[in-house]
């Protein structure tokens, strides 16, 4: 297994940190850059999207011909994690979610004419999009098989009624990617449809405030009460909605790490940094055995989880659906991102609490990431599955 990045990849990586080096922290650094939900400002964004795209660092993950950069998912993983040593950094390569995962699942599964109509704006950067999938209590969350939105057949038409919440982005969001009950069917019974927000039958019930900071549009909970949509809105047949949620979600989970080990990197790039020049009690902290454990240890599980997200990213770039692998980088780099925005907060002190660096905003963003794409109850769950099935086998090595 070589670790070496094909020169193309490093080349990508290398342009994205001195991107970011560059232009993104002096804006992260600007009070008036950010929105009033701590993302950054409309203006601020636009204009740095323009500056990514003359340097062609525009949607690594679609191809070519789509208007990407045709990087396969370790190219990927290589490249976000760079993008996220900035909270602003993501959205400004049009590589964040849930644009991101939409974008991908589309030019996998979209005709062309869809392609077309609903995929080529998404990424030329002129409209935002939505996921509308999760439903409240009791319908469908981490389990999609409980979803209650139904869409009933009339004619040439499906009729949609129903109740999403916790959908990121829609309030902003011009283009809908809709799941709904078609049938009573355990693995075809759900449909994906596409929507556009101008259309008549649906309606934003509330942006439902949270914890931590704000994707832009937020996280919305929608009804959708007889809105009427074409046939040919549907996405890869009718019964295939469960296959379309599988193929977002998995490689979206995968991305959501890559970009959290962004984010954890800066915690402790932060946390070093103070470290090195605070001193106290007549030592720098840096020099304290405790603080070098702490760094220690978050070094280690950053360098755990790349090699997750490695090994999950290698897989799917060979056709693996990687369910195994992507469940463990989940689990592992969404709690290590918690945990680094702890440990440098603590290291920081007062400094670290207040909003002089940007570690409270991503310690109150870092709780969502055990929650979404599925608890980590969820994929230990899938985990323990896969045990019982493969026994010993669980830890095979792949040869040649």
């Amino acid at each position: 297994m070589d670790f070496t990045l094909p020169p193309r990849t490093e080349d990508f990586r290398a342009r994205i940190a001195r991107f970011i080096e560059d232009e993104v922290l002096p804006v992260e650094a600007r009070p008036e850059a950010w929105d009033a939900h701590g993302n950054i400002a409309h203006d601020w964004l636009e204009a740095l999207r323009d500056k990514a795209r003359a340097q062609g660092l525009w949607c690594l993950a679609l191809a070519p011909e789509t208007g990407g950069q045709g990087l396969d998912k370790v190219g990927m993983a290589v490249c976000y994690e760079e993008m996220n040593r900035s909270v602003f950094g993501p959205v400004i390569f049009n590589a964040a979610a849930p644009d991101d995962g939409n974008m991908m699942v589309l030019e996998r599964a979209a005709t062309e004419d869809q392609r077309a109509r609903w995929l080529a704006p998404i990424v030329a950067g002129q409209v935002r999009s939505s996921f509308a999938m999760t439903e409240p209590h009791p319908g469908g969350g981490s389990d999609p098989g409980m979803m209650l939105t139904t869409a009933t057949r009339k004619g040439d038409s499906y009729v949609i009624r129903g109740r999403k919440w916790f959908i990121t982005g829609a309030a902003e969001a011009a283009h809908f990617i809709l799941v709904a009950r078609t049938s009573d069917d355990p693995r075809r019974g759900l449909t994906a449809f596409l929507h556009h927000r101008d259309e008549p039958g649906w309606r934003i019930d509330r942006r439902i405030p949270i914890m931590g900071p704000e994707e832009h549009g937020g996280h919305c909970e929608i009804v959708y009460e007889d809105m009427e949509l074409p046939a040919d809105r549907v996405i890869l047949g009718e019964g295939m909605g469960l296959k379309i949620t599988q193929m977002r979600l998995g490689p979206a989970r995968l991305t959501h790490c890559m970009r959290w080990l962004g984010l954890a990197k800066r915690c402790t790039e932060i946390a070093r940094e103070y470290a090195e020049n605070r001193h106290g009690f007549g030592i720098r902290l840096s020099d304290r055995e405790s603080i070098q454990i702490k760094l220690g240890d978050l070094a280690m599980g950053i360098e755990v989880g790349r090699l997750l997200v490695m090994k999950a990213a290698w897989e799917l770039d060979r056709g693996s659906f990687a369910r195994k692998e992507v469940s463990m980088a989940k689990i592992h780099v969404a709690n290590l991102l918690h945990k680094a925005a702890d440990v440098a907060i603590q290291i920081n002190g007062a400094r670290g609490y207040s909003t002089d660096t940007v570690l409270e905003w991503i310690y109150r963003y870092a709780r969502q990431a055990r929650l979404v794409d599925g608890a980590d109850e969820v994929h230990q769950m899938v985990l323990n599955r896969h045990l019982a099935q493969e026994g010993r086998d669980f830890w095979r090595w792949e040869a040649a």
